[in-house]
C-alpha cells in the first residue's frame, strides 16, 4: 500500500478533517470536493507537512515523519499552492532538482518542458499559470518517483494541455508498483483517468466506489413528485428537488430501468453525484 489513511484527524478553527483512503499500486485514485472540503489538508498530511490530530497515516509505508530522505526521493509532489522562485528559468530549476534527488533527470526534465512550448532559458515570472502547472508536473514526473501527489495539477490548464498532462500520467503510471493521488475540480479528467474516486465534503469521505462502477451503475432519477412517492427508495442514496419535481440519486440504474421503464433516467457523472451528494438530503 502507498498511502494508507484510516481516521486520520486533523482539527483546524471551524475544521475538522477526518479521512479514511488508500493509494494501492497500480491506482490512479482520485480526491474530489469543493473547496475548502479537506483535500489540501489531506495531501499535507499524507506528506507531513503538518502533523494529524488522531488516527493513523502511512505513506509508503511509514509515519510521514518519519521517512528517510532516500524515501522520500520515492514520492513526486505537485502543490496547487505551491512553486518555484519567479526568478528562476527551467534549467536553473533543472540544475537544483538534480542536487536535491539523486534520480532527477534534468535532460528529460527539459525536454518535457520544450516539447510542452515552455522556454527554458526565460524566468518563471513571464509564465502563465497553466504554464507553471506543467512546470511543477513536469518537475514531479523527472526523478522516477513511486507514488504521485497532485493537488489540481490540470488548474488554468487548456483542453490540449489537459489532454498532454493526462497523457504523461497515463505513460508513468505503465512502470508497475506506481500509485496516483490527484485532485481536481474537472470531473471529466478523473472519469478518464481514475481507477477509483474518493469525494470529500467538511473533511469527511460521502462516498468511494471504482470509477468503472460510478460510470456504469449509478444514475439519476428524474421524477415528478407523484413519481417519486410512489417510487421505491431502497437503492437510493440521495435525493435533491428540482424545479421538475424530484432528482434521485442510484447506484444500480439496471434496477430501475427494468422496474420503472417508463421512468427519467439518466447516467451518473462525478459531478451530478457529488452535487446531490452535497446538495441534497440522504436517505
Amino acid at each position: 500500500m502507498l498511502v494508507s489513511m484510516k481516521n486520520a484527524v486533523k482539527r483546524y478553527d471551524g475544521f475538522r478533517l477526518d479521512l479514511s483512503l488508500e493509494v494501492k499500486e497500480g491506482y490512479i485514485t482520485g480526491l474530489v470536493g469543493q473547496n475548502g472540503s479537506g483535500k489540501t489538508t489531506a495531501f499535507k498530511t499524507i506528506l507531513g507537512l503538518i502533523g494529524s490530530d488522531g488516527g493513523e497515516v502511512l505513506t509508503l509505508g511509514r509515519e510521514p515523519k518519519s521517512l528517510t530522505p532516500d524515501e522520500k526521493e520515492n514520492i513526486g509532489v505537485a502543490m496547487a499552492d505551491t512553486g518555484f522562485s519567479a526568478y528562476l528559468k527551467l534549467k536553473e530549476i533543472a540544475q537544483i532538482q538534480r542536487r536535491l534527488y539523486k534520480s532527477f533527470d534534468a535532460d528529460a526534465f527539459l525536454k518535457k518542458c520544450e516539447l510542452s512550448g515552455l522556454p527554458i532559458d526565460k524566468p518563471m515570472n513571464g509564465f502563465s499559470r497553466g504554464m507553471k502547472a506543467k512546470a511543477r508536473l513536469f518537475c514531479a514526473l523527472s526523478h522516477q518517483a513511486k507514488l504521485l501527489i497532485l493537488d489540481e495539477p490540470t488548474s488554468g490548464l487548456d483542453v490540449i494541455a489537459r489532454g498532454e498532462i493526462l497523457d504523461e500520467l497515463r505513460g508513468y503510471m505503465e512502470k508497475e508498483g506506481r500509485g496516483v493521488l490527484i485532485s481536481s475540480h474537472i470531473a471529466t479528467d478523473l472519469e478518464s483517468l481514475c481507477d477509483d474516486i474518493y469525494m470529500i465534503d467538511k473533511g469527511s469521505v460521502i462516498l468511494h466506489d471504482d470509477t468503472d462502477r460510478l460510470l456504469g451503475t449509478y444514475g439519476i432519477l428524474k421524477t415528478t413528485d407523484e413519481e417519486y412517492y410512489a417510487l421505491d427508495k431502497s437503492r437510493v442514496m440521495g435525493i435533491c428537488r428540482e424545479s421538475y419535481g424530484m432528482a434521485c440519486l442510484t447506484d444500480d440504474r439496471a434496477f430501475y430501468a427494468e422496474k420503472y421503464p417508463m421512468l427519467t433516467i439518466e447516467n451518473g457523472s462525478i459531478d451530478n453525484i457529488i452535487s446531490i451528494l452535497i446538495r441534497g438530503e440522504k436517505l
